[in-house]
């Protein structure tokens, strides 16, 4: 049987020459929680092997966060600071990796004002803005994997004994990312290729349009002339691959920014700003969300939608099938790099630019030209049910199923 430190050495293998595939004399960044300080140790150790020339650890804390949402003056969150823009920056210009481990409790800022954590995430966004611009056209290798923390796996296993949760988690994350494996980046590489044949078999199509239905949905969403559909392994501005997401059963591509119709429900919670959002339905005219209503987190869902103008739009369409991994596991994890990838999902706010043909290179006016949403944010939210049937459009009008009963019709 294999042990966990096995496994946690399998797993800081996988996030180092899978997740950003560290090259020889390339510097490494990792934000990280201090909850995570053994598997941050081992990743740091492992980069070096690899041949990392520099790792630098950007330490977060739960309780020092929550202490500052509590206690800080109001205007402090309208700022961000600009040293720490200028690390991320200067080191994605000089071909840095960067890996985002999370942890955060899914209920860290509940009770905190809303206007407290829409100021901070708007600060943030505005700040990051070219870091994410580095990011979102796959000029840089990055990352985000998950380690547990105490009040995260209580959230998730509120069942199991106290002493047992952490643990409980560890074995969920293990499995979801075939760190459980004897030959996990073998793994990794049959899996990329299997869910690229979904993604030729989607751009062989071309379609113009796709369609939802379930009981609680019904939305039509335009995709872009040369949109792409992409999905697992990426390719950075230098030719290395590496895979953005550990766990990813995705396959996604760009909307038009102003061709989505109709509304659609969520189907699982959503972990945002230390807030849960729950049971809510967005409608949409145009591309621009017209009305959001939610049982749980209505105020928090309605200030992320206002975070910007372009927050006010769709930036990603996911399809994942409802019998996958993660899905078959029936763990809700209340975090998003899991949750998102046991369920078809959209992200309200910024796309993708290697999303559509031409798009690394394109300038932000072109992105926008050719239909792609802008913004300062970028939030999946999950949708995808056993009972949900997407049809492809063709530009002829022709329909052809892609998911029926929540799962590949192809």
């Amino acid at each position: 049987m294999t042990s966990f430190n096995e496994k946690l050495s399998r797993y800081a293998e996988l996030a180092v020459k899978v997740g950003v595939n560290i090259q020889p004399g390339q510097p490494l960044y990792i934000a990280a929680s201090i909850d995570a300080a053994p598997l941050v140790r081992l990743i740091t150790q492992k980069a070096y092997e690899t041949g990392a020339k520099q790792v630098f650890v950007d330490w977060n804390d739960d309780t020092i966060s929550r202490l500052r949402f509590e206690l800080a003056p109001e205007d402090s969150f309208s700022d961000f600071p600009a040293w720490k823009v200028q690390e991320r920056e200067q080191l994605a210009e000089q071909g840095a990796a960067f890996i985002s481990v999370v942890s955060q409790s899914p209920d860290l800022l509940t009770g905190i004002d809303s206007k407290r954590i829409a100021a901070s995430q708007k600060a943030t966004g505005q700040a990051l803005s070219k870091y994410r611009q580095y990011v979102q056209s796959d000029k840089i290798s990055w990352t985000v994997i998950a380690a547990p923390s105490e009040k995260w796996a209580a959230k998730v296993f509120p069942d199991v004994p106290a002493d047992q949760q952490i643990d409980k988690l560890w074995d969920a994350i293990f499995k979801a990312v075939r760190a459980d494996l004897d030959q996990p980046i073998e793994a990794w590489t049959e899996h990329d290729r299997l869910l690229h044949t979904k993604v030729d078999y989607l751009n062989g199509k071309k379609y113009a349009k796709l369609h939802y239905t379930s009981p609680k949905t019904d939305l039509e969403v335009a995709l872009p002339e040369g949109h792409l559909w992409c999905g697992a392994g990426s390719i950075n501005e230098k030719g290395d691959s590496f895979m953005a997401n550990m766990p990813t059963e995705e396959v996604f591509t760009v909307p038009h920014k102003t061709g989505v119709n109709g509304y659609v429900s969520s189907t699982k919670p959503l972990s945002y700003g230390g807030n849960i959002i729950d049971d809510f339905k967005v409608t949409f005219e145009n591309g621009k969300i017209v009305d959001v209503t939610a049982a749980h987190g209505e105020d928090v869902l309605k200030q992320l939608v206002a975070t910007d103008e372009g927050s006010h739009f769709l930036g990603e369409v996911a399809l994942v099938p409802h019998q996958s991994p993660i899905s078959d596991s029936n763990i809700l994890f209340y975090n998003t790099l899991f949750d998102e990838n046991a369920s078809n999902h959209f992200a309200i706010g910024s796309a993708y630019a290697f999303c559509i043909e031409g798009g690394k290179t394109m300038s932000q006016e072109e992105l926008l030209k050719n239909g792609l949403n802008q913004s300062i944010t970028h939030v999946d939210f999950m949708v995808g049910s056993s009972e949900m049937d997407i049809d492809g459009i063709l530009e002829d009008g022709s329909r052809e199923p892609i998911f029926r009963g929540g799962n590949w019709a192809f």
